[in-house]
């Protein structure tokens, strides 16, 4: 089967609380992942959304809410309001970009590693020990958080432009070969099942 087109920036917590879900749909599936990390601010500046502290408070109490809901749903540790949040995404997402392009390691693990770091472990994902300590732990090589930093930056703002011409709003956000799209992490049974019926 064709991949998954994934849209993900690594300061989102919804992002951290789809954990490895997508991993294990894909695997069901026969499916490959595209790994898109994204400059979730700049996006919802060019698709009408609004970042977390703009919204008017009773969103930012729903989401506050909701968010908690979601860590106990799916049992996974999780920081309301962590030390180092909001931080540069540049270098995580580069490292990921980097990643990727290396290969010999689990994409799929770096990420939700990078998420966790932020969400649940109290970590600066854009202090360079720390985005090592998540490649070596994926087993990727730790010198990759210093390499294609060029290459980085440029798909990392190709990753955008693309997303914004595909209908991305958000994240993360799925898309099928089939142009069918899942906006959250709560979408995700709704991907699995359109797999399922023979969705690609």
């Amino acid at each position: 089967m064709a991949g998954i087109a994934y849209y993900f920036s690594t300061l989102s917590p919804y992002s951290y609380l789809a954990g490895l879900e997508l991993e294990a749909i894909a695997d069901r599936h026969g499916a490959d992942i595209a790994y898109k990390p994204i400059d979730i601010v700049a996006l919802f500046g060019r698709t009408g959304g609004t970042p977390p502290k703009d919204r008017h408070p009773s969103r930012q109490a729903y989401r506050a809410q909701d968010l908690v809901r979601r860590a106990h749903a799916v049992d996974l540790p999780f920081n309301l309001q962590p030390a180092h949040w909001p931080t540069n995404a540049a270098p995580s997402s580069y490292a990921i970009i980097a990643a990727i392009g290396a290969g010999g390691g689990d994409v799929g693990k770096l990420c939700h590693s990078i998420l966790r770091a932020c969400w649940a472990e109290e970590k600066d994902i854009a202090d360079d020990a720390v985005i090592r300590d998540c490649l070596s732990g994926a087993g990727f090589e730790p010198s990759l958080a210093d390499s294609g930093l060029l290459v980085g930056a440029e798909t990392y703002a190709a990753n955008l432009e693309e997303a914004v011409e595909r209908g991305v709003f958000g994240a993360p956000f799925y898309i099928t070969p089939d142009d069918q799209r899942f906006w959250g992490q709560d979408r995700l049974s709704d991907l699995d099942a359109h797999l399922g019926r023979g969705g690609a």
